[in-house]
């Protein structure tokens, strides 16, 4: 936990942390009874018991932003599948085939669905007689060397009261860009992305695949807050790994109630078939970091399978909230005075003259004022920088959350100024400028390759000249299957000596 570098303020404000943790001393031991050994989670990575062993269900981070490039529009981020490695074949990482995914639009406050898009997922394989995802180079997104692929449909609901009054299939069988193998088999991983993003009536766009993680944050939070005397940040813990992505652009007069009440609430669930054949909801996110870090365990699954109507029950949890008393215990900064009505507008109501509905209803939501244009040159604090396109009205992929919510938990609104941080400022990968935005998967093959097979002679040296780097010249097809057959010919002569040797010793007197 660092502090940011916006004023002088903020310099000083790090020196007394580091000061007042050395002088704690001890502290940190007697912190290690109040932090929970189950509570290690991410911003909705496996942030509840169950859903941490339900990964194709679990959502990770919900984004929701006026599009920067078409501000007549919103977009709709929701991401799944938490900690992807891009490497994790044979089986990569694909949407369940027995869930619905969906966005949910509250649009007049009242703590109710008005509008729900649903996508649904079919995984499709070609040939079952073959280990492979891909059994050859994919160049796009129907070539027969993609073995598995799948495809979604999405579905419009109109709601009033909490009942489906409107329903309407918005795309049919549109195709999910793959898990990006690697640099071999999907040469132009890129052009597979751009092939996946699919045009909806009235301007709308779609686009479900693999994506890089765009949360960016020091998760060895969890380690006694950092490690207990802050030696432990500034490394992006999920730098490297990718998330499964649904994105969705609508023009913005589709989602909102009128142009006199542009603000929307936005969540997303994931509801799974049971072995009875009806769907059960199993995850729900609307802001970061509410069901990791406000929730306390024995209320985190209760949540994910709750809607945001009945959000009552987990109002103390915001109003008394546990983060504050475990900065105080290990780092010695006083906890702002409770209740906390502040993180009530902020994670309940949305912000009064920024992203507050009329007439709302207390609901964990992600608030958006549609009306507010996107920011020329975006600050990472979002509305604490003076910047209210950015958190919490709404989430973009710059924000940086982690410290805008460190800030607020520890008073920023209500007096108490600090500057708290994970010295983890912005994602490793740079961000698109058009949709879907995200940056495209890290592949599976990142690394680097062995010596010898770019210009050295080591490999070459122990498995002979059949070794050619992909796409070399020199030895063709035929050659290599000569050179491939003459090494299964000496492999089979080295099999007949070694027998031939075994029975020699089998026959020997001692």
């Amino acid at each position: 936990m660092t502090t940011d570098s916006r004023s002088s303020a903020g310099r000083r404000g790090i020196a007394t942390l580091i000061a007042g943790a050395l002088a704690a001393g001890g502290l940190a031991a007697a912190g290690v009874a109040t932090l929970e050994p189950g509570a290690a989670s991410a911003s909705s990575h496996r942030e509840a018991p169950l859903i941490s062993g339900q990964p194709q269900y679990d959502n990770t981070d919900l984004y929701a932003f006026v599009s920067p490039d078409k501000p007549d529009t919103t977009t709709l981020i929701a991401n799944f599948i938490p900690f992807e490695d891009p490497a994790g074949g044979p089986n990569f990482f694909q949407f369940a085939d027995d869930a619905q995914y969906d966005l949910h639009i509250d649009n007049n406050g009242d703590a109710q669905d008005d509008l729900l898009l649903r996508y649904t997922f079919r995984t499709q394989t070609k040939n079952k007689k073959t280990f492979l995802y891909n059994t050859g180079v994919v160049s796009n997104l129907a070539d027969p060397d993609l073995n598995i692929t799948q495809t979604y449909d999405i579905e419009l609901v109109k709601l009033k009261h909490g009942k489906a009054v409107y329903r309407s299939k918005l795309a049919d069988d549109v195709p999910v860009a793959p898990s990006n193998v690697g640099k071999a088999s999907m040469p132009d991983y890129n052009k597979l992305r751009e092939q996946a993003i699919y045009k909806l009536p009235n301007g709308a766009q779609s686009f479900a695949g693999q994506a890089d993680d765009p949360f960016f944050a020091d998760l060895r939070v969890f380690d006694l807050l950092y490690g207990g005397n802050l030696s432990e940040v500034g490394r992006d813990t999920l730098k490297g790994y990718n998330v499964n992505s649904i994105a969705l652009q609508v023009p913005t007069d589709m989602i909102t109630e009128s142009s006199k009440q542009p603000v929307v609430g936005i969540w997303s669930t994931v509801q799974r078939r049971n072995a009875q054949g009806y769907y059960e909801q199993v995850s729900r996110l609307g802001n970061p970091l509410v069901n990791e870090v406000v929730n306390p365990l024995k209320d985190k699954d209760r949540f994910n399978a709750s809607s945001p109507a009945y959000d009552g029950q987990f109002l103390k949890n915001v109003t008394n909230p546990e983060l504050p008393k475990l900065i105080e215990s290990i780092y010695k900064i006083k906890a702002p005075s409770e209740p906390r009505n502040d993180l009530v507008d902020v994670f309940l109501k949305g912000v009064k003259g920024l992203n507050q509905p009329p007439y709302v209803k207390p609901a964990e939501e992600l608030r958006l004022n549609t009306s507010i244009k996107p920011a020329a040159s975006p600050k990472r604090l979002g509305v604490l920088d003076g910047d209210n396109a950015g958190f919490p009205n709404g989430r973009r992929l710059t924000d940086d959350v982690i410290d805008e919510a460190l800030q607020v938990v520890e008073g920023e609104l209500v007096g108490s100024k600090n500057d708290l941080g994970d010295a983890v400022d912005a994602n490793d990968k740079g961000f698109g400028k058009y949709f879907p935005y995200l940056a495209n998967p890290t592949a599976g093959s990142r690394g680097a390759t062995a010596k010898g097979v770019s210009g050295g002679s080591d490999v070459k040296n122990q498995l002979g000249d059949a070794l050619q780097p992909a796409g070399a010249g020199g030895m063709s097809n035929t050659s290599l299957i000569a050179a491939s057959a003459g090494g299964g010919a000496a492999g089979i002569a080295l099999i007949g000596a070694g027998l031939m040797w075994w029975r020699r010793m089998r026959s020997r007197v001692y």
